[in-house]
């Protein structure tokens, strides 16, 4: 029997969990009293002091946004799915909350969430084009349903716990998108921001994958990437003179579970202090503490030491990128010959270096078009890829048989990948239409789970899963 191959599971691999590492910082914590004394009671509502500031240093060294980020913008959460509920039992309430809005293809499993808190049948799509989020279509949107919303207050959440309330959730993943792989253009970016204002909306992004990244092409060196796209809530703070109110609009939604390990249960939330304090004293924090309080005190001992740094820099991002380009080729080879074609939209493109010129030297930087400049000050563009997943089109003859492929797939081949019809925003008649024609013609693959030969033989199943459908 061929051996199982899942294309679909979203999972880094087993050999990559840092567990040494995590051994190394629970000793750190548990033979020192005063550390041990800090870590087992329950915590503050907002989560590990330590933990919030290094998660607040690292982000800030990372994405590099103008002022810094304080530990007031962080809490700590137990997960980015526990914390997209906790976002929604402190901030909205249906009736008064008309929508929730999600990028489709959308991340699937996101949807019982929204419906376990009174949204069912309040989930919108928002296509995607070349440039990630259709923003146009999502302004249309937005003013339908507030002519068609009643001018309510909220009556259920009420007084000066729920001092905010939002009217809109909009919901996605701007970098490396799941499941799409699309990265959201900077403009798209910010009208999104100035957009969410002006329909007072919050916009939740799952920035999960936003470290994971390396150049396009395999034969560039990642030594020298320029800053990442900013994020939505970096965006909120700084554009058209900063947020409206201290609320703001934004939230980045963080985890640890695609860099170290899923099971240690650690994630983070940024956003205005104002919007962080509220979040954090959640009746179930102010009675059980932090919800990871152990576990925390663990990662924190990983980012002070720079364990964690030297764990991406070593060995997560060049397995994944090794991973990448395994499967990019398979696909070219196997695929494409078929009438596959990979539908990621268009890359996000970052400067390696800009030249200054003299003894000065090259610097770190990018602009709006994303140029690298050279010695000789030349410039050219570089494509930047990254994150856990891609997204095919199927061949014409065979594009509306996805559910069928995968099923067939499994039982015959021992295969497993996820189709476009699961990215459907559940109980939107309108994103399910949209995928008949578009991303419901697709297949999302993952490359993180399985070593390179084991892709390149899940892609050659695929290719032969197309050839016995046609034969």
């Amino acid at each position: 029997m061929s051996k199982n191959i899942n294309l679909q599971l979203g999972w880094p691999s087993p050999s990559l969990f840092p567990s040494s590492h995590l051994l190394d910082g629970a000793s750190n914590v548990l033979n020192s009293s005063k550390k041990t004394a800090a870590a087992l009671v329950y915590g503050p509502d907002a989560g590990y002091d330590p933990l919030r500031e290094s998660i607040a240093k690292w982000l800030g060294s990372f994405y590099l946004p103008s002022g810094g980020i304080s530990s007031e913008r962080i809490c700590v959460t137990n997960g980015a799915s526990a914390n997209l509920g906790n976002v929604l039992a402190r901030f909205t309430e249906p009736g008064y909350t008309r929508n929730i809005w999600m990028i489709e293809p959308c991340y699937f499993l996101a949807c019982p969430i929204f419906m376990d808190h009174g949204f069912q049948g309040l989930l919108k799509g928002v296509p995607e084009d070349e440039e990630g989020l259709d923003i146009e279509y999502l302004r249309r949107s937005l003013e339908a349903s507030e002519k068609e919303a009643s001018q309510q207050s909220p009556n259920i959440k009420t007084g000066d716990r729920y001092a905010k309330m939002y009217k809109h959730i909009i919901y996605g993943t701007p970098t490396f998108s799941n499941p799409s792989g699309k990265t959201m253009s900077l403009r798209r970016r910010e009208a999104l921001v100035r957009l969410a204002r002006e329909y007072d909306a919050l916009v939740i992004t799952d920035d999960v994958y936003d470290v994971l990244r390396w150049p396009a092409d395999e034969h560039t060196s990642s030594a020298h990437l320029g800053t990442p796209p900013p994020r939505i809530v970096d965006l909120d703070r700084t554009l058209d003179r900063g947020p409206k109110d201290e609320w703001g609009n934004a939230m980045s939604n963080g985890s640890f579970s695609k860099i170290i390990a899923p099971g240690v249960r650690v994630g983070w939330a940024e956003a205005s202090p104002a919007l962080t304090l509220a979040l954090s004293t959640l009746g179930s924090n102010r009675s059980g503490g932090c919800p990871t309080q152990l576990t925390a005190s663990f990662v924190h001992e990983l980012l002070e030491t720079g364990t964690l740094e030297n764990h991406l820099t070593d060995l997560i991002i060049p397995t994944y990128r090794t991973r990448y380009h395994a499967m990019m080729k398979a696909i070219g080879e196997y695929l494409i010959p078929l009438g596959f074609a990979i539908s990621v939209g268009r890359a996000y493109e970052e400067s390696l270096l800009t030249y200054k010129g003299g003894t000065n030297g090259y610097t770190n930087g990018h602009t709006n078009g994303y140029t690298n400049g050279d010695a000789n000050g030349h410039t050219k563009s570089i494509a930047v890829a990254g994150g856990y997943f891609t997204y095919l089109t199927l061949p014409d003859d065979v594009s509306s048989r996805g559910a069928e492929l995968a099923a067939i797939a499994l039982s015959n081949l021992h295969l497993r990948f996820a189709y476009g019809d699961m990215m459907q925003v559940n109980g939107d008649d309108g994103s399910i239409e949209r995928g008949k024609e578009g991303y419901g013609k697709g297949i999302r693959l993952c490359w993180a789970w399985h070593p390179e030969d084991e892709i390149v033989e899940g892609i050659q199943r695929i290719a032969g899963l197309i050839q016995l459908i046609r034969s």
